[in-house]
C-alpha cells in the first residue's frame, strides 16, 4: 500500500536516519553517533511512494517489506531495529566502555 513521502521521511528521521541532499535525498542510519552503511533514498519532489519502491527501500535498509512498514508505522522502534541489524551483522555491536 503506497505511503506519503513526507510520512516515510519523518519516520526515517525518527528512527535514526539523517538526510543528505544530492540529486536525491539520501538517508543514512546513524548509530551511537556514527554513520553506518545502511542507507536508502527518496527522490526530490516525490509525493507518494508506491509498493515497488517501498520494497526496494526495505531491502536497502535490510528489512522485509512488512518490517519496513512497521518501521514507518512505528511498531518497530529504533532500538529494536538496531538490535536486529546488529544481530544480522549489518551494524557493529557496541564495544566495551573506554577505561576511565
Amino acid at each position: 500500500m503506497p505511503k506519503p513521502a513526507k510520512m516515510v521521511d519523518a519516520a526515517l528521521r525518527q528512527k535514526g536516519f539523517l538526510p543528505h541532499n544530492g540529486d536525491h535525498v539520501y538517508y543514512y542510519l546513524y548509530v551511537d553517533g556514527k554513520k553506518t552503511v545502511v542507507r536508502t533514498k527518496i527522490s526530490h519532489g516525490e509525493k507518494e511512494i508506491g509498493d515497488n519502491l517501498l520494497s526496494l527501500m526495505a531491502r536497502q535498509v535490510k528489512l522485509t517489506k512488512k518490517l519496513f512498514g512497521d518501521l514507518i508505522d512505528c511498531p518497530l522502534t529504533h532500538d529494536q531495529y538496531v538490535t536486529q541489524l546488529r544481530n544480522a551483522g549489518h551494524v557493529a555491536k557496541p564495544g566495551p566502555p573506554p577505561n576511565a
